[in-house]
C-alpha cells in the first residue's frame, strides 16, 4: 500500500498507483477529497500536457499547489488520466 502523508495526515492511500518520472499517481478515488481544494495554478509539460493543482489542507495548515493532475493529458500520458501526484513535502511511500 502506497501512502501520501503531509503534516501527519494521510492524504491518499492505494495499491494502484502509476509511477511516472519517479512520481506515484494515485487514483482520484484514493485521495481524501476533504483534504484538497482546487487551485488556479497550471503548468505545461511538453509530453503530458497541462497540469492543474490542488492545495492540501490538513492538520490546521495549507500546502499550496502540493498536488497535481492532468485533466486532459496528451496521448503519451493517458495512463495518468484521473490520477493525482504529490510534492512539496508530501511523503509518498
Amino acid at each position: 500500500m502506497v501512502k501520501a502523508v503531509w503534516n501527519g495526515v494521510t492524504i491518499a492511500e492505494s495499491d494502484d498507483t502509476v509511477v511516472v518520472e519517479n512520481n506515484h499517481y494515485f487514483p482520484l478515488s484514493a485521495v481524501d477529497r476533504a483534504l484538497i481544494k482546487p487551485s488556479a495554478t497550471t503548468t505545461v509539460c511538453g509530453w503530458k500536457g497541462t497540469a492543474n493543482y490542488y492545495t492540501i489542507v490538513a492538520g490546521g495548515a495549507e500546502n499550496k499547489d502540493a498536488a497535481w493532475y492532468y485533466d486532459d493529458p496528451k496521448d503519451a500520458a493517458a495512463n495518468i488520466r484521473g490520477r493525482v501526484a504529490f510534492w512539496k513535502g508530501v511523503r509518498v511511500g
